[in-house]
């Protein structure tokens, strides 16, 4: 048995539900949720950081007592062996790039604009980055924009994990206050993801997270 640990309205979490729930529809892939809520420090308690010491979401465990963190890894040891992770050593390499992309240049703008505007005060201080993580938002946007005006996924010629990975925040990048419409080829492929099989969407922010979000935009 597999259990998650996560937070559900987060998009890291989102990844590893999203490629477990649609690797149940083909290989009868069972799992136990665990909900823990980031937001409000249950990530800091003694029991998890014994088992997580960086405190964060999401985390895998196994029954015999093994435990994988950070989210892209996890992706990635889900999908061994099943058709969301490409065999060809040079396509795996490709979905690889797409990842670290997510990580490094994606992520750390997209999703954090989308927390400072959701789960910080409005009188944050924080919120003096929103300017910044915006305009770079957008220049990660346009770089998906480039790359699928001549493919359809990004994870190789078929659906993945990269495409899960990228998927998370990007559908949801608007709470951050990043628009999607300059973006018609990213568009298109959101739309993309969510007619795969199996495909669930995130959960919504709770009403004061969707509160602090409209007062941002």
């Amino acid at each position: 048995m597999i259990t998650v640990y996560g937070f559900s309205p987060s998009g890291n979490c989102h990844k590893v539900r999203l490629l477990l729930e649609q690797l149940g529809k083909r290989e009868d892939r069972d799992y136990r949720w665990v909900e823990i809520n980031s937001a409000i420090g249950e990530t800091r308690s003694a029991d998890y950081l014994a088992l997580n010491p960086a405190g964060k979401v999401p985390m895998l465990a196994l029954d015999d007592g093994r435990v994988l963190v950070e989210s892209n890894a996890i992706l990635h040891w889900l999908a061994e062996g099943s058709a969301y992770l490409p065999e060809d050593p040079w396509q795996r390499a490709q979905a690889l790039s797409w990842m670290f992309f997510e990580q490094y240049s994606h992520e750390p703008c997209i999703a954090v604009a989308r927390f400072i505007c959701g789960w910080t005060p409005l009188d944050s201080p924080r919120r003096a980055e929103l300017p910044a993580l915006r305009e770079k938002g957008r220049a990660a946007l346009a770089v998906m924009e480039r790359h699928l005006q001549s493919h359809e996924w990004f994870s190789g010629p078929a659906y993945g994990i990269a495409d899960i990975a990228l998927f998370a925040y990007t559908d949801v990048a608007g709470h951050g206050g990043i628009e999607l419409t300059p973006f018609p080829a990213v568009l298109d492929w959101l739309r993309r993801v969510r007619a795969t099989p199996g495909f669930v969407p995130m959960a919504a922010p709770d009403a004061r997270a969707r509160a602090l979000i409209d007062a941002s935009l």
